[in-house]
This record gives structure tokens, sequence and C-alpha cells, in this order.
């Protein structure tokens, strides 16, 4: 995948479940495409939130041309859109690409 972000996992509609909907902290995942620029431009970003908040956060990619049934499930139409699940449910949804200071600022009520 050409905009995998450095230090992110990718999961697939196979591993979707145990990566994601199992995992004990708050997963962020960025249902993303290759052809997408916006999602290029997000790689570095969603790269440094793996890194600073690991502890606090999961950060994993999704490839929406190679696993449809998790994007069809979630109902996402626009890439890349960012979702964050907590105990195995969606809590949060945004689409688009973001510098860091706001998505920080966005995800701060569930990382609390």
């Amino acid at each position: 995948m050409s905009v995998q972000a450095v230090g992110v996992d990718v999961v697939t509609d196979a591993t979707f479940d145990a990566e994601v909907l199992a995992a004990d902290l708050p997963v962020l995942v960025e249902f993303t495409a290759e052809w997408c620029g916006p999602c290029r431009q997000l790689a570095p970003v969603l790269s440094q939130i793996a890194f600073e908040e690991g502890d606090r956060l999961k950060v994993v990619q999704l490839d929406v041309d190679k696993d449809p049934e998790t994007t069809l499930k979630y109902g996402v139409l626009s890439m890349p859109t960012l979702m964050v699940f907590r105990a195995g449910e969606p809590v949060k949804s945004m689409v688009g690409a973001r510098p860091k200071r706001r998505l920080m600022q966005e995800l701060e009520d569930v990382l609390q």
C-alpha cells in the first residue's frame, strides 16, 4: 500500500475484529486507498500520532479497495475517513485530511 504510514499497522476484513474491535485501547482507523491524495498527506500525521500516543491510542489503516466488506459495514464513502473505535464500537468519525494539531484536538475527548 503506497500510502501506508510508518509505524501504523494495516488491518484487513479478516483481521479487523481482532485488531480493532477487541483492542484494549481506543483505535483510530484510517479508511484509505492508494489513489487518495489526501490520504498521502495524512500518512506522516498518523505516523507521528502512532509514535507519540501509542500508550493511549492504537492507529491502523484499512485499504477500502482491498477490504470492501468492513468499508461497507461502516458506511464509509469518502477517503480518508477516520473512525475511532472504543470497546468494539465506533465512537467518532471524521472525513478528510487535517493537520496534526486539529486532529489531536478532535481526538482529545476519546482519549480521556
